[in-house]
């Protein structure tokens, strides 16, 4: 197997991951990573898990391992992502019980809590002496945006690693560094917000400009009809469908590779449930992506025409648009709330 270099991985972020280097030696019982989603987070997490996993192993066994942590399937790590919109009691629970079994192949137990921060006050409390007093084999690693007051007292007791947000410019030059040209750079970091996964995909994609051009020339197609705005719903939603392609193509190379190793060490313990589980988030928060990659190019449209016309009614389109983007955190259905959208912004501004 061929050697892998789990920091090599990462880009960016280096005060973090050099950190993280030194505690690989005596990792302590709990980290909190706290950083936006798309700064790299999770696979900060992966890496560092699959480095301590390595301490233990030598030979071929090393490499498995660190291959298999970074993938996320390795035995002795457990992802953990709160089933519904927010982490709950129920969740609080299947931690607890995956916290108290003892390693399989490794001398540790790694969890990684994804989201800890949508926590309910419920689960935080019943956490809190597992994460506290874990068993000497187990180590936490809770994500995070933020630390919300309710969850103070747990996270002190972890060591916080902060994971910060791309600047825009930032994520430009680390993709000119990587030999991306610099138009190019310049819209895919754009486009992404600076989120680095995000950019990744919109770099595979080459039809990105297109789902660009067609929210930013929305106001031209929408009449006031209702016609037009189901014509319009139906082409967005075409597109994001189509946007997921590099992603689902990505997920099916890595069951592929799931299968060969299945093949050579068997299927218990080859963590496909959980793969499938993150395929499913993943496609998920692409399709959030998308949606809020669309209505940020239709608001600065927005924007544009109401300066431009000197129309105050850009500026109520606009608050109509960040309130949809707003809506997705609840989990709505994409076509009812585009419908609802389009409609309400065909009474603004004569495009």
């Amino acid at each position: 197997m061929q050697k892998i270099d789990l920091w090599g991985l990462i880009s960016g972020q280096t005060e973090a991951t050099d950190f993280l280097k030194k505690a690989v030696a005596s990792p302590v019982h709990a980290y909190l990573f706290v950083g936006p989603e798309g700064a790299g987070r999770e696979e900060i997490a992966r890496a560092f898990s699959g480095s301590i996993f390595a301490k233990y192993e030598e030979g071929q066994d090393l490499e498995r391992c660190k291959d298999l942590a970074w993938r996320g399937i390795h035995p002795d790590l457990s992802i953990i992502e709160p089933e519904g919109r927010g982490l709950r009691v129920s969740d609080a629970r299947r931690i607890i019980i995956e916290s108290s079994r003892s390693p399989i192949e490794s001398k540790k137990k790694i969890l990684i809590v994804n989201r800890f921060d949508t926590a309910e006050p419920e689960a935080v409390a019943s956490l809190l002496k597992t994460i506290e007093e874990p068993s000497p084999s187990t180590i936490f690693i809770l994500l995070v945006e933020s630390v919300p007051d309710s969850h103070v007292t747990i996270s002190s007791r972890c060591v916080r690693v902060d994971v910060p947000a791309m600047t825009v410019e930032g994520l430009a030059d680390l993709l000119k560094s990587e030999g991306v040209e610099t138009e190019d750079a310049i819209r895919l970091a754009e486009a992404s917000a600076g989120n680095l996964g995000r950019a990744r995909l919109l770099q595979e994609d080459a039809s990105f400009i297109i789902r660009q051009e067609a929210w930013r020339t929305l106001p031209d197609r929408l009449d006031g009809s209702g016609a037009a705005v189901s014509i319009a719903v139906e082409e967005l939603q075409k597109m994001i469908d189509g946007a997921q392609y590099p992603l689902t193509e990505r997920h099916d190379q890595e069951l592929e590779h799931l299968g060969q190793q299945e093949e050579i060490f068997g299927t218990r313990g080859s963590g496909r449930q959980e793969v499938v589980e993150r395929h499913k988030r993943e496609i998920r928060r692409l399709r959030d992506d998308e949606l809020r990659f669309g209505l940020a190019t239709l608001s600065r449209r927005y924007r544009d025409l109401g300066i431009a016309s000197d129309n105050y009614e850009g500026l109520d389109a606009v608050e109509m648009i960040t309130g949809a983007a707003l809506e997705l955190i609840r989990n709505p259905n994409e076509r009812l709330l585009l419908q609802a959208l389009l409609l309400n912004l065909s009474t603004k501004i004569d495009a």
